[in-house]
């Protein structure tokens, strides 16, 4: 089994570690917004470590809908070029983890309609995108079969 190699951001660190280390009975809130996290488990594609990433909790059916904002910044978040290299991920929703696949949404309509889902989720995904030239890559997590 690889290291895992907590986030170098300190929040997001102690969230996994709350979330985890409860069971997932803790730290299932985005900071003080009340808005569900879910915890996203996969493999660094440069150090082959473990890492953790709280995402929002977008679901779609039995899917997670995984929405790679970074706050509208101008690149890409680290975690989602791990997940297009290695598209094997741990999903832990509260006390449940799944193991699926994810991949990223290339068609036009299912985006669309993905991001309407996204959005009505978390509000200021609107915004980033807006804030930003790149489009904001949709990922979906599906179950293993």
């Amino acid at each position: 089994m690889s290291e895992y190699i907590p986030s170098p951001s300190k929040w997001v660190a102690d969230q996994v570690a709350l979330y985890e280390g409860s069971g997932g009975k803790e730290g299932l809130t985005l900071r003080d917004t009340g808005l569900p996290v879910i915890i996203v488990t996969n493999r660094g594609r440069k150090t082959g470590a473990i890492r953790k990433t709280p995402l929002m909790r977008v679901a779609d059916g039995n899917n997670y809908i995984l929405v790679a904002s970074q706050g509208g910044a101008p690149k890409h978040p680290v975690w989602y070029h791990n997940l297009k290299a290695e598209p094997r991920v741990e999903i832990r929703d509260k006390t449940d983890v799944y193991e699926m696949r994810v991949r990223e949404v290339v068609d036009a309509a299912e985006r669309e309609r993905l991001w309407a889902k996204a959005v009505a989720a978390f509000p200021p995904y609107q915004a980033y995108q807006e804030k930003t030239e790149r489009v904001i890559p949709l990922l979906v997590a599906e179950p293993v079969a």
